[in-house]
């Protein structure tokens, strides 16, 4: 419950946007003037404020620091030609957000404060929505624990705050992917549907191996046999197979129920493909790209949108894809940001007119 739905709003008296340029600005190093921040005390939501953008008061005892129980999603803000602002599928996110919550023994948070303080925070920072094109305003909102305990339990309190940050294209150039067989996400009955903090703290050092190497991310593998694929880094992942499209399904809970993900498939099945979510194996890839048949591999997500993948290393067998015979690839970036741009008809409602 809320102690109440009001949402204070305090605003700066000093814009930084002046500062920014927004043309190219890169992910997540910039952040707009304000930032929406509530408490979950005694059982309730409280304490709802905008606020001009700062740095927060945590004891070294704040539980989220030592246990983890920290979680947050990644949307999206666009601008039409006319310059109203738009948000794309909100409301997936926060179902999203809050099945991440009951995961992790976390409170959930109201539509009143998610959504509409969303919408009444973008309202007043809508200046900073970049108007080029491949370029938005990304949208984290986040919680973590807040009580002030050691102890292994769930914490009593809460901090739930929404911050934004224009940004450009995440990735600009196509990807090299190395495909893990050793480390792994995620397993069944894990975390690895959940966004959760430390699902993504446990991938940096294998992430980091593969840029070593000279890879740009790690398409990862089940946890039982390293024999079916995953998801790929920060994305998705769907592999072109003559007129189908296969993608690892969500059954087993170990992959993020990616937006873009529901969004692409859509598309997909717009343009006449066969959509096939199952199981699929890196046997199963290899085959179909020594037949010839495996044209285009390409990752999906809030931050990539839809991003190009130009090469696959598995042990020592390198698939390496035509970029420039992508036209499945190029065909559902374009549609999709048609959509996000309102330069075409959104006839499934997913654009949140601000």
């Amino acid at each position: 419950m809320i102690a109440t739905t009001e949402i204070k709003i305090s605003k700066t008296e000093h814009s930084k946007l002046n500062e920014v340029s927004l043309e190219n600005v890169p992910f997540g190093k910039f952040f707009t003037d304000h930032m929406l921040e509530a408490d979950y005390e005694n059982g309730e939501w409280k304490n709802v404020e905008i606020k001009p953008y700062q740095p927060l008061l945590i004891a070294p005892s704040n539980a989220a620091l030592h246990y983890g129980q920290s979680i947050f999603e990644g949307i999206k803000a666009y601008k039409d030609q006319q310059g109203n602002a738009y948000i794309f599928r909100p409301y997936d996110n926060f179902k999203r957000f809050n099945i991440s919550a009951e995961r992790m023994q976390m409170p959930t948070v109201p539509e009143e404060i998610f959504i509409e303080g969303m919408r009444k925070l973008i309202e007043i920072d809508k200046n900073w929505i970049p108007s080029m094109a491949n370029h938005s305003l990304y949208i984290r909102p986040l919680m973590f624990a807040s009580d002030e305990v050691i102890g292994v339990r769930p914490s009593d309190n809460y901090k739930f705050i929404i911050m934004l940050s224009p940004t450009g294209p995440y990735y600009a150039a196509p990807m090299k992917i190395w495909v893990e067989e050793k480390y792994v996400r995620a397993a069944e009955g894990g975390v690895g549907y959940a966004k959760a903090a430390g699902n993504y703290g446990g991938a940096m050092y294998v992430a980091a191996q593969a840029k070593k190497n000279g890879f740009d991310q790690v398409l990862w593998m089940d946890a039982k046999e390293h024999k079916y694929v995953q998801e790929c880094g920060v994305m998705n992942v769907f592999f072109i197979v003559g007129n189908k499209a296969l993608t690892p399904d969500l059954t087993a809970g170990t992959i993020l129920a990616g937006v873009t993900r529901d969004t692409v498939i859509t598309v997909l099945k717009e343009i006449g493909l066969v959509i096939e979510e199952r199981p699929v194996s890196i046997d199963e890839i290899i085959e179909a790209y020594k037949a010839g048949t495996l044209k285009e591999v390409f990752g999906t997500g809030t931050a990539a949108t839809v991003a190009t993948i130009k090469e696959l290393q598995y042990k020592d067998y390198n698939m390496k894809f035509d970029l420039t015979n992508l036209t499945i690839t190029s065909g559902v970036k374009k549609r999709v940001d048609a959509i996000r741009s309102c330069e075409a008809p959104d006839t499934y409602d997913w654009m949140f007119k601000v």
